[in-house]
């Protein structure tokens, strides 16, 4: 059975530190805390479940950070985790069941994070992230922000899944202020360091910044596909904040030449037809969404209600204003299968049964 470190960085994180570590705690032989400034009682609880814990002078980056934290592990692999991260009972399951079966051939386990829930508390934002890593020199961090480790060797896809659980926001400025410090210094961003700095200026509504770095991004020949596609989707968020509904049409379908279509790009398309009212147009997008696939092994950053939600609920919209209320109805049913609790279904199950239609396609339904 391999031997695991956990190494983590923290900051202020006295309100859910415990709760991480209490997670972690039986299923790794190690914990190294770098805590790398707080001013409230972080170190002290880190200090109840480890004798490793130390102290390190932040300097905008990320990756500095996570590499010393790296630096100190002892055991052949190592977890991380960030503080507001959780490990759910049947996943700590899973987590120990792979520990003792894991191949010592292994580089990398990638697994998933659950980023982003519905109002049931159910993962709709799922992306794999390189989580369990061996310990070797040739495995480091790189990114002062949005930092990551780029997986190589013998790489292994497991179900198993970490819960990013926020209690609180964190400055919305600093990622903003710490890439523009690089670029005052010279830094010449990466293709990856260009998607995420474009990220930052389309959230802080500079858009038209925001749209000549994601071009940027998506124009370089080393930009990772994933990326690339979601740049455009990104950028067509840009343009629409414009009121530029052509360029932001473009935009989504100019990621068509890097793969397949994504749901979530068709899902974007149909939305802007539309706001149009151009239904039929609509309507092929969103069906295309349907038969979509999502490829949860592939990194890209997945909203699976993009797969079966939003268009089933969104062609009962479409169907409904070319009043074919069975169709619409019908997709209806299909969104309601999806969440049955969700507060749009409760108003539309409402609104059909007003309708004159509504007992003959239901009958037909049954």
């Amino acid at each position: 059975m391999c031997t695991i470190s956990l190494a983590m960085i923290i900051k202020d994180e006295e309100a859910v530190l415990e709760r991480c570590l209490r997670c972690a705690l039986p299923l790794v032989d190690e914990i190294v805390i770098v805590d790398t400034g707080s001013s409230d009682h972080s170190m002290e609880i880190a200090k109840r479940y480890s004798d490793f814990v130390y102290s390190f002078d932040w300097q905008d980056d990320f990756a500095a950070a996570r590499n010393y934290a790296f630096s100190l592990a002892t055991m052949d692999y190592i977890l991380w985790l960030d503080a507001d991260d959780i490990i759910t009972e049947e996943n700590q399951q899973k987590f120990l069941s792979l520990k003792q079966s894991l191949s010592p051939q292994t580089d990398i386990v990638m697994m998933k994070y659950h980023v982003g829930f519905d109002e049931n508390g159910k993962p709709n934002f799922t992306y794999y992230r390189e989580r369990l890593i061996r310990n070797n020199e040739s495995f480091r961090w790189e990114g002062a922000i949005h930092e990551a480790i780029t997986p190589h060797g013998v790489i292994k896809y497991a179900d198993i899944a970490i819960t990013h659980q926020k209690n609180k926001v964190h400055d919305p400025d600093r990622n903003l202020r710490i890439f523009e410090k690089l670029i005052r210094n010279g830094k010449e961003l990466s293709p990856r360091e260009q998607y995420y700095y474009a990220r930052e200026l389309y959230y802080h509504k500079q858009y038209e910044k925001a749209i000549t770095w994601f071009t940027s991004c998506i124009v370089h020949p080393d930009t990772w596909i994933e990326n690339r596609i979601d740049a455009c989707r990104l950028r067509s968020y840009c343009y629409m904040a414009l009121n530029q509904l052509h360029q932001a049409l473009c935009s989504l379908t100019e990621s068509f030449a890097y793969d397949v279509p994504r749901a979530e790009t068709c899902c974007d398309i149909a939305t802007i037809l539309l706001q149009e009212n151009k239904l039929d147009a609509a309507i092929y997008w969103y069906e295309q969404a349907r038969t979509c696939v999502p490829d949860e092994t592939s990194g890209a950053f997945v909203q699976r209600d993009c797969y079966d939600f939003i268009p089933n609920l969104q062609l009962s919209v479409c169907y409904d204003r070319k009043h074919e209320y069975e169709k619409a109805l019908l997709c209806h049913k299909r969104a309601a299968d999806c969440k049955p609790n969700h507060p749009l279904i409760q108003k539309n199950a409402a609104y059909f049964e007003t309708l004159p239609t509504y007992d003959k396609a239901n009958d037909e339904e049954s």
